[in-house]
């Protein structure tokens, strides 16, 4: 009887030395994931993001473009009609996540590439990033998944790519959609180094040009914003030399468009005004112009909701 206490009294130490352990390891572990987070949040945050993808069925793969691998996501029904999406600069396949959902549940196929340079593709030393030689990877993309008459739609900078797009090979585009994007030539009354931070300062004023009365961006993510734009800062660069050398202005090529044209715009938006909207309606004139009320630069992403309506009815004209 002696003997059993003994050895009940032995396994129940055990036990307890083993939760001991485990407890120990488990707060190491959140210890290391809580410093590395603080750290390096951004990446943190892109990898929720990453497996929030996964997990929701989209999928993400690459394709060779000319030599050069291009990441991009898909999602939709395989026999929908297709949508491709392009981001703006400093940006990634990520920025529609909160506007493809509208069009893939619509019955859309939605393909959303990285450009060259940006978010999971390839980043080449020697490549240009304007927005002209972008827009040759747009349509070599096309091309190399055998995508053909695609409703194009670009955001900002990649509104003036599919303008490239479309006026260069017009069979490719049976619809062109731009979301306030870029095009005619305009020196920009802002900071243009905003785009490539240099201080938590500059993250926040960034920022508030990018959409009204954002909320503070929190310290430790803005010192990661900073360093990431340290490092990669370089292909922005190479982007706004030539967009601000007006050597992609597209003030000749809209009125040569033949296709529908839709534009939507943030009221608010202070990257591009709503004025160079209405000079670049006026140059096309099938096109439609929307304007979102209290939205600014971000209205794909902050105003997801109110962007899908006029994109969902024009889609199905």
């Amino acid at each position: 009887m002696a003997e059993s206490k003994v050895m009940g009294h032995g396994r129940a130490e055990g036990k307890m030395r083993l939760l001991k352990r485990l407890f120990l390891f488990v707060s190491l572990v959140v210890l290391v994931a809580g410093i590395g987070f603080w750290m390096r949040p951004v990446s943190y945050l892109n990898e929720v993001m990453y497996a929030q993808e996964c997990l929701s069925g989209i999928k993400s793969t690459s394709v060779q473009v000319t030599g050069y691998r291009i990441h991009y996501l898909v999602e939709g029904p395989v026999d929908g009609p297709v949508v491709v999406l392009v981001h703006g600069l400093g940006s990634s396949a990520e920025d529609y996540r909160d506007l493809a959902p509208y069009l893939a549940k619509t019955g859309f196929r939605v393909y959303i590439p990285d450009l060259l340079g940006y978010g999971r593709s390839q980043k080449p030393a020697r490549f240009s990033y304007s927005v002209h030689d972008e827009a040759a990877i747009v349509s070599g993309f096309m091309d190399a998944l055998g995508l053909k008459q695609v409703d194009l739609a670009g955001w900002s900078m990649g509104g003036g790519i599919v303008q490239h797009v479309a006026a260069d090979h017009p069979k490719q585009v049976k619809r062109l959609i731009m979301f306030d994007s870029i095009g005619i030539y305009v020196v920009p009354a802002w900071n243009v180094q905003l785009f490539t931070p240099q201080t938590p300062e500059q993250v926040n004023q960034l920022d508030a040009l990018l959409t009204p009365n954002p909320a503070p961006v929190p310290l430790f993510i803005a010192r990661d914003i900073v360093r990431i734009s340290d490092k990669r800062g370089w292909v922005i660069h190479r982007a706004l030399e030539s967009m601000l050398a007006g050597q992609d202005a597209t003030d000749k090529l809209l009125p040569q468009l033949k296709m529908p044209v839709l534009m939507i715009w943030g009221a608010e938006d202070q990257i591009v005004l709503l004025s160079q909207a209405e000079t670049m309606h006026s140059l096309v004139p099938q096109s439609q112009l929307v304007v979102i009320p209290g939205c600014g630069h971000l209205a794909p992403r902050v105003c997801a909701a109110q962007v899908a309506t006029p994109l969902l009815a024009f889609e199905k004209q």
